[in-house]
């Protein structure tokens, strides 16, 4: 059994997977809740590319206590794409945090080969004619003013901008780019660091240095937090998958690399309890 250092008791993990999963998981959303709450954690937020985990994670706090479990949802193809009913749905029951597209995104189906750029096919937030699809503009609107997270999922870099732009606008701060340091959704430090100075904050993933995502070095995750800034990184695990590492021990494996490269305690503490209790509950 894994235990986190005393700086990050009570961390959050705002990105965890677990089963039910079309795929295999290394544990239930129970077993995932138990062994989180054991290890010091503080809260975990369950997602998954397929449905919405809202009310899993409803159900699973009433039978795990001593540790927040929370749900969000996915725009895939499998809940309706850009479905802003849906997403009004969830925001009622709950939902934590709404994702754009990830496995359904058109910048993933090309990143993973599965479409050609001559092809059609999969999701993106542009519409034909340019700017942002009305489906999508429903959605922003729906979320505004709201204290659910936005997360930009794996849409490409540009469509992860316009719709960032798109949520400033409409007032709504708690805005989070998922892995950024991943190669289908890289964000240079330079746009990192202007959009950090706005307030939006990045999520950044154990699970990318894995051979799941290409084992990002950790240096360009080092690098991207000395350019936004302590104050704009959410430390995450991403994980759940049976090949890599229990969320808890990369987290682990995170702390220890970052001291490493020089963060401070107190940086560890801000980056996986302080920025995403902040963001969850608006603490």
């Amino acid at each position: 059994m894994t235990f986190l250092p005393p700086e990050m008791d009570g961390a959050i993990d705002l990105h965890v997977h677990s089963a039910p999963d079309i795929v295999e998981r290394r544990y239930s959303d129970i077993e995932l809740a138990e062994e989180s709450r054991r290890a010091g954690m503080g809260a975990i937020l369950i997602k998954s590319h397929q449905n919405s985990t809202v009310e899993r994670a409803w159900l699973v706090s009433k039978m795990v206590r001593g540790i927040g479990v929370h749900g969000g949802l996915v725009l895939n193809e499998t809940v309706g794409g850009f479905n802003a009913s849906a997403v009004r749905l969830a925001l009622k029951l709950g939902a934590r945090e709404i994702w754009m597209p990830t496995q359904s995104a058109r910048n993933h189906l090309l990143h993973y080969g599965q479409i050609k750029d001559s092809e059609p096919g999969g999701l993106t937030a542009f519409s034909p004619g340019g700017g942002l699809r009305p489906e999508v503009e429903a959605i922003l609107r729906a979320v505004a003013g709201t204290n659910c997270i936005l997360g930009t999922g794996h849409l490409s870099p540009e469509e992860g901008l316009a719709v960032i732009e798109r949520a400033l606008e409409l007032g709504h701060r708690r805005i989070l780019v998922t892995h950024p340091e991943w190669a289908p959704t890289l964000y240079p430090n330079a746009l990192q660091k202007a959009l950090a100075s706005r307030g939006v904050m990045f999520e950044r993933c154990f699970v990318s240095t894995t051979h799941r995502c290409g084992f990002v070095p950790f240096e360009t995750i080092e690098s991207a937090i000395a350019a936004a800034g302590v104050s704009s990184t959410i430390l995450a695990s991403d994980l759940g998958q049976p090949d890599t590492p229990p969320p808890v021990e990369g987290f682990r494996i995170f702390s220890e690399r970052l001291r490493a490269a020089g963060f401070s305690r107190d940086d560890l503490r801000r980056m996986t309890v302080d920025n995403p209790r902040r963001l969850l509950f608006n603490e």
